[in-house]
């Protein structure tokens, strides 16, 4: 199941109805691929970093589709943000949301003066990038952030909006949306559900 940022806690949750089949998945990423090369010309000095789990897989996917465009495959690579979350360390003091006890994500090259493309399945409330962000700026200093989701649902708690998106779902307070790989799932599809309560 997904992540739900900021439950504390477990809630029944059915499904409502599909938001996208894993055909309509691909085609969703082939076309943010398409736009990633063309916004940036190309992919030199492009590298995505995906949010873990999920966007980490959605990233490499990315990645591929970029590499079957331009003939180049950008680097890419998972960011792991758990230390840097403020919804999961409640008793760390003002301000340091855990990152006392962070360790900067080793990622296999230098983003350095690079256009890092942040990658995640869903965005909610902001939280979730802003913790990235953080993670991301531990590990050196990019040129450029963009940042590309799958999903944006609406609710933002944060002033943080999306370069790239795959398709904007208008939700309420009570749904959630579930993106499902066969990378951690064995499925492929996007789901809106509801809580009860």
């Amino acid at each position: 199941m997904r992540r739900r940022e900021g439950t504390s806690a477990a809630k029944s949750v059915r499904e409502k109805r599909q938001l996208m089949s894993g055909t309509e998945i691909e085609r969703t990423l082939l076309r943010l691929a398409h736009e990633i090369v063309e916004r940036n010309n190309g992919a030199e000095g492009l590298a995505l970093v995906g949010i873990r789990r999920r966007g980490a897989f959605l990233a490499e996917r990315l990645a591929a589709r970029i590499g079957e465009i331009e003939k180049v495959t950008p680097p890419v690579a998972g960011l792991d943000i758990t230390a840097y979350r403020d919804d999961l360390l409640p008793s760390a003091p003002s301000g340091f949301a855990g990152q006392s006890s962070a360790q900067p994500n080793a990622l296999p090259f230098s983003i350095e003066d690079r256009i890092v493309l942040l990658v995640d399945d869903v965005l909610y409330t902001g939280r979730t990038t802003r913790a990235a962000l953080d993670a991301l700026v531990d590990s050196g200093r990019p040129k450029r952030v963009d940042l590309a989701v799958l999903v944006d649902r609406g609710h933002r708690e944060l002033p943080i909006q999306a370069n790239y998106v795959g398709r904007l779902v208008q939700t309420t307070a009570r749904e959630t949306v579930e993106v499902r790989l066969h990378e951690v799932d064995g499925e492929e599809r996007v789901l809106l559900c509801e809580s009860d309560g």
